[in-house]
């Protein structure tokens, strides 16, 4: 895969990834981690459970209280945890955010606390495909959206929130097709970061 990079922002070591539930963010996030070490993978949703898990945290009871009332955590708490994992891993060339962000407001306060993305990897897979792929892994996932109502909400959050955000970033989304077998879409992946890292 060669890739034009001359449109990325060649001052910003953020990749966003985006695509819609059970593309193969986390799948393909967890590859490149394990192929190229200069990469450091961060998923708002961990990072958003992992603070409401820490009973230490102001911050997790704030999440906690939002999640607990059907609330939406507000941008500005997401991108500081984001933040605050970034600042410990001063040491990766490459910031992999996956899932993130969800929304033009969240987009919006990114680029004010933090700056703009390289780009953002899009994993294109078709509804049907991911719902498939969804219902599958909420055999044992344990993950309580993983069900056909939650998935069609799912499906349409995607559509209405975060297609926008694909759309704000248009000029740098590098688009992948993620209905193939993970070793194929991997294979893509380590071609077009292999040189991305190459111009770093």
């Amino acid at each position: 895969m060669t890739v034009d990079t001359s449109k990325f922002a060649a001052s910003s070591n953020i990749i966003f990834v985006l695509g819609g539930p059970g593309s193969g963010k986390g799948t393909q996030s967890a590859f490149l981690v394990q192929r190229f070490p200069e990469l450091c993978h961060l998923s708002a949703g961990d990072l958003l459970r992992e603070e409401v898990a820490d009973k230490n945290s102001e911050l997790g009871e704030e999440i906690s209280h939002m999640i607990k009332n059907g609330l939406i955590v507000r941008a500005e708490v997401t991108v500081k945890l984001l933040q605050n994992a970034m600042a410990k891993n001063p040491e990766k060339k490459l910031f992999l955010i996956d899932g993130f962000p969800r929304a033009i407001a969240q987009a919006e306060c990114f680029e004010k606390m933090v700056g703009t993305c390289k780009f953002v990897l899009l994993l294109d897979v078709p509804e049907d495909v991911m719902r498939d792929r969804l219902l599958e892994r909420g055999k044992t996932s344990g993950r309580t959206d993983d069900n056909v109502e939650s998935i069609i909400k799912r499906f349409r959050t995607y559509r209405e929130t975060t297609m926008p955000v694909i759309e704000l970033y248009h000029e740098r989304v590098v688009t992948v097709r993620g209905d193939r077998t993970p070793e194929e879409v991997s294979a893509e992946l380590e071609s077009l970061f292999s040189q991305v890292i190459a111009t770093e």
